[in-house]
């Protein structure tokens, strides 16, 4: 612990790590537009006469009073103010449709004149939007350029696990002005440095691979194994449950007698035998939910007994593999990385759900195939219904492991931390190779070239750590964590703002979430990737690359949420198939496909609105009431039903805006108003009591908010808010579809809005989405922007969203289009 107080120490001294942020806009310096006479007899009186009532001297609704505006803009306030007007204008939202309403001729002279005004004044204001604040790089970013820097398999191995969650920012995770240092982030950088250091540096000497064998005594968890002890002696291990369930038993097969893991990271294979057992079962379907035409699947998950039981759910547990399992006895073949400590757990991916309740049930449905006088309790169920039940199943035996395996040697990692050269501790010249590869390093780290300078503070650490007594490698490998913790590696946009290589990480970022290319690096050092054309074809080989998953994970996080699907789980007794059949996983999949797929296409961003096709699972099929298709994975399928298309009928986004329990109109009519149309309500007033249910079932959710609408203070809002999320009422919290709310009730999904146009149902409600998706579409271009350049956007970035809508209109707004046209704006490029 002394030593690494000791680096750090050493690191603090040698990099003084300082946070800019400095300000977020242009100011406006000349905004001299000429005075024209008609703002005093147009603009003026339309505003007293139709805006008065709502945003005048007695009420300023959403803070906006107009009756103080002048006849030019002369700051970003004003600016805001005249942007606003002409927006809502456009839409029709306002005036309101219950108040007096301006010809159609007077309405467009005031939008005329007024967006004159706004266009003098971005004219008046050349620079393009704000200023980048300096960030650093959040814990996504962290975690893949650690990937994509040493080679190192981030699948069990999280090195940003210990920092703070990062905060976000109107969803945005990458926003200049959330993305602080602090000492204890610093502290945390550190320890992960020292992590990633030690995993790329491996052992000195290839190491020997090992063998394990399991053959007996498979013990799993005590619920079951005083059953297994009698029925089986322990000569195989028995899954039953999915990992999905409440109080699990058999949902893991843990190797308790390799409970320590294995030695070291590496490629393991792991050979085993295994049996679906029970697959076609004398019980219903339904009563076990279980499907008897699909085959068992069996998957491995990792598992560290430092972090908890073995037969427990863990933190991390990916999915390492998954395979097929035959009716009879079949050996298979895995090859999986595990780090050290780790130790492989298998798992049942499409198995019983809570077979702890089963044991009774399976003995009450069906008493006939039971003996007779079972004992009550648990203890007496789980016998009888594990000894002579015929529950389905797996069963595994004959397990052995070998690894660690090494294709190569020195290992990917090894060669990126010491260099592709590296054949051990140099022997002569130590301190010019230590600093010739250090220099290496800190290029490819830095992501751009390093300055002398630079390079003698980072062998600083290496001299010091030597004097101190470390070895070569040791003193190398701290220096290579200076590295980690330096400026120059945390934070992106710290040097020449606007330059190739700034420009390069900024479109890797973008693009990948992760650091740039070898080939975007020479683009920039020759200077070429400044040139538009150059741009345009990088983009296009990015969005082809697998890299690009960063991008719609990333994206899809911060424009819709879905980074936060889950966070209120939905009750386990009104929604088990949720647990069953991994729904959420399932969700949060077609999604991304989607999205994937509108990227891949170029398809239009309407289909965002309503599709004809989705992406679905056998499982979401079934849950959506779709045939399931005929593969147990993803497929895209051609949607009959238009209620399904687009986002609005995923199950993501349905299960997104509910609490788990039941929907709420105003929780999904509010995100849909931010997220999808970038016009979040105003919050509530403090003096109003938030909505009172009826438990009894007594009055419809309409009913309670048309009671609610009575308070003035309340209407003007609801009118936007309540009929989007009524729209949507005939989803159910996890995305099924619903007629009823139970007890003979009817669900009403029509609605009016602010417009005045009038829907029955959601498929109606779509049809008017699309015949408005301008509105739309500037709410992801705006979002796409804020995304790809780390911060908000401003009233001065208006042109650049301006040009990429209409440089994309006559492709009808094509997503990768959209992409190409941001990474090409100004906002993107000057920065």
């Amino acid at each position: 612990m002394s030593d690494r107080f000791g680096l750090l120490s050493v690191i603090l001294v040698t990099f003084s790590v300082q946070v800019w942020l400095g300000p977020v806009v242009c100011a406006d310096e000349d905004s001299t537009c000429d005075s024209e006479p008609a703002f005093e007899q147009l603009v003026k009186p339309f505003l007293k006469s139709f805006c008065g009532d709502c945003h005048g001297p007695d009420d300023q609704s959403g803070d906006r009073r107009f009756d103080l505006l002048v006849d030019k803009i002369d700051n970003e306030n004003s600016l805001v103010d005249y942007q606003d007007i002409v927006d809502q204008l456009n839409l029709g939202d306002m005036p309101p449709p219950d108040a007096e309403q301006p010809s159609d001729e007077e309405r467009q002279r005031v939008i005329d004149w007024m967006t004159l005004k706004i266009k003098r004044y971005h004219s008046a204001n050349q620079a393009s939007g704000g200023h980048a604040i300096l960030r650093r790089l959040n814990s996504r970013e962290y975690r893949n350029t650690i990937h994509d820097l040493f080679g190192l398999d981030v699948t069990i191995f999280d090195p940003a696990e210990k920092f703070p969650r990062d905060q976000t920012i109107e969803q945005l995770d990458n926003v200049g002005e959330t993305l602080v240092i602090s000492g204890h982030l610093l502290a945390r950088y550190l320890d992960a440095a020292d992590r990633v250091i030690e995993k790329a540096k491996g052992t000195r000497n290839r190491p020997e691979v090992q063998t394990w064998v399991f053959q007996d005594r498979f013990r799993q968890q005590p619920e079951i194994d005083q059953v297994h002890g009698k029925t089986n002696g322990f000569e195989h291990m028995t899954l039953y449950d999915v990992i999905g369930a409440d109080k699990h038993e058999g949902a893991y097969g843990p190797i308790l007698r390799f409970a320590e893991g294995v030695p070291l990271d590496g490629i393991y294979e792991i050979q085993f035998l295994a049996t679906a057992v029970n697959r076609e079962h004398p019980y219903q379907r339904e009563f076990l939910g279980i499907d008897p035409d699909e085959p068992f699947r069996l998957g491995i998950r990792p598992g560290n007994r430092e972090v908890g039981n073995l037969h427990l759910p863990q933190p991390i547990e990916p999915l390492l593999a998954e395979v097929e399992l035959a009716d009879r006895p079949k050996t298979y073949t895995v090859r999986v990385h595990l780090d050290a400590g780790y130790t492989p757990r298998f798992t049942f991916r499409n198995g019983l759900m809570d077979a702890r309740n089963l044991w009774s049930r399976v003995i009450r449905q069906y008493p006939d195939m039971f003996p007779k006088g079972i004992k009550k309790g648990i203890v007496a169920a789980r016998y009888n219904a594990i000894a002579h039940g015929k529950l389905p199943h797996i069963e595994i035996d004959n397990i052995e492991i070998r690894g660690p395996l090494h294709d190569a040697w020195p290992t990917v990692s090894q060669k990126a931390l010491f260099g592709d050269d590296w054949e051990g501790e140099p022997t002569v010249d130590q301190e010019i190779q230590a600093r010739d590869r250090l220099a290496k390093l800190a290029r490819k780290a830095y992501r751009r070239p390093v300055a002398e300078e630079e390079i003698d503070r980072i062998m600083s650490v290496f001299t010091t750590r030597r004097e101190a007594g470390r070895d070569w490698i040791g003193a190398y490998a701290d220096a290579a964590k200076a590295i980690l913790c330096s400026p120059g590696f945390l934070y992106l946009e710290e040097a020449a703002a606007g330059e190739a290589y700034a420009l390069a990480s900024r479109l890797s970022y973008f693009l990948w979430s992760s650091m740039p290319d070898s080939e975007l690096i020479e683009l920039a050092s020759e200077g070429e990737l400044l040139k538009p054309q150059v741009l345009r074809r990088q983009v296009h080989r990015m969005l082809i690359d697998q890299r690009s998953d960063a991008l719609v994970e990333g994206f899809l996080g911060s424009w819709l949420g879905l980074r936060d699907l889950g966070s209120t789980p939905p009750d386990r007794g009104s929604f088990p198939d949720f647990y069953h059949y991994d729904l959420g996983g399932a969700m949060r999949q077609e999604t991304f496909l989607f999205t994937r797929h509108m990227i891949d296409e170029n398809l239009p961003a309407r289909l965002f609105l309503d599709s004809d096709f989705t992406f679905v699972n056998r499982s979401l099929a079934r849950h959506y009431g779709l045939e399931p298709p005929q593969d147990r994975g993803f497929q895209r399928v051609e949607l009959q039903d238009r209620r399904r298309g687009g986002l609005l009928g995923q199950a993501s986004v349905l299960t997104l805006t509910a609490n788990g329990i039941d929907t709420s109109p105003v929780l999904r009519g509010v995100w849909l108003l931010d997220n999808l149309f970038g016009s979040p309500p105003d919050p509530p007033p403090p003096d109003v009591e938030p909505l009172d249910p009826d438990t009894r079932g007594a009055t419809t959710i309409r009913d309670q908010l048309e009671k609610h609408r009575s308070v003035a203070s309340c209407r003007d809002c609801h009118r936007k808010i309540d009929p989007l999320g009524f729209a949507l009422e005939n989803f159910d919290p996890i995305g099924g579809w619903r007629d009823g709310y139970g007890r003979g009730k009817p669900i009403d999904a029509s609605g009016e809005l602010p417009g005045g146009q009038k829907f029955l149902d959601v498929v109606e409600f779509k049809e008017i989405l699309i015949r408005r998706r301008e509105r739309f579409v500037r709410a992801l271009v705006e979002k796409l922007l804020a995304y790809a350049v780390g911060r908000r956007i401003e009233p001065l970035d208006r042109p650049d969203v301006d040009q990429i809508l209409e440089s994309t209109q006559k492709q009808q707004y094509a997503i990768a289009d959209i992409i190409t046209e941001v990474v090409l704006s100004k906002a993107f490029r000057e920065f």
